[in-house]
Order: structure tokens, then C-alpha cells, then sequence
């Protein structure tokens, strides 16, 4: 009892196409996205140190700008007349220290040039080592 004994059989292929463009994305992106990492060919051991604290801790030069241009060096005002004349109240202000750390304080609405005017007097002074103070929101 073959009912479709009339019937041609359709034969089943599978199309490759389709196939092959997926594992080709596959390995694009395997390519793309694997890190090859190279074994260091030199084996260094690296030498260690050991250091104590330093003892003595550099003299700090606290210099603050307001908003409207005052300045004031380890919180007493000085007024700033020339970058010559500030430099010489600095260093006055650090006792002939030989290396003082310049901290500025620069209100957040100073101008740009109170700040560069610091920093040069800074320079007049022979004082390369400068940093600001910054504060976090509250």
C-alpha cells in the first residue's frame, strides 16, 4: 500500500552559503576580539630599596588669592604691587628657607592673571616647587 508511489521524492540539500558566512563573522570576531599576550623572553629580577621617612619635611609658603585680586602669604595680607616686590615679600615670609613648597589657594572666581602673578613671583624668588590646594563638594 504505497499511496505516493506516483510522487518523485524531492531530495533534501542543505545549503552551505549561509553557513559559511556565519563562521566567517565568527572568526572576524574571534580575531577582532582575542588579546595575544607575549611571555616576557628576559626574566629581570629587579633590585629593592629601602628608604626611611624624611625627617625633615620641606617649610610650606601657603599664598592665598581672593576674588577681587588681595593676596596674603601664610594668612597675612600683602599687598601686591609688582612681581618683584611680591617676591620679596615671599621670601622674606620663608626666612631664607632653601627650598619651600609654594601652596596657592586661588578663590574659584580669581582671575587667571592673580594666579600667573603668583607663580612668576614664584619663579623671582628662585621657588620651583609649586602646588595648588583644592578642596571637594560638599
Amino acid at each position: 500500500m504505497n499511496f505516493r508511489r506516483g510522487r518523485a521524492r524531492e531530495e533534501l540539500e542543505i545549503n552551505l552559503i549561509p553557513l559559511i558566512d556565519i563562521l566567517i563573522v565568527i572568526l572576524i570576531f574571534l580575531f577582532l576580539t582575542t588579546t595575544y599576550s607575549r611571555f616576557a623572553e628576559l626574566q629581570i629580577n629587579l633590585p629593592e630599596a629601602s628608604a626611611a621617612a624624611a625627617t625633615d619635611k620641606p617649610m610650606m609658603l601657603s599664598i592665598a588669592v581672593d576674588s577681587v585680586g588681595k593676596y596674603s602669604i601664610n594668612g597675612i595680607a600683602v599687598p601686591f604691587t609688582s612681581t618683584q616686590g611680591f617676591a620679596a615679600a615671599m621670601r622674606e615670609s620663608a626666612r631664607n628657607a632653601k627650598e619651600p613648597v609654594v601652596a596657592i589657594s586661588a578663590d574659584a572666581k580669581a582671575t587667571h592673571q592673580s594666579v600667573i602673578n603668583v607663580m612668576e613671583s614664584a619663579r623671582l624668588a628662585g621657588y620651583n616647587h609649586i602646588s595648588f590646594t583644592t578642596q571637594t563638594k560638599r
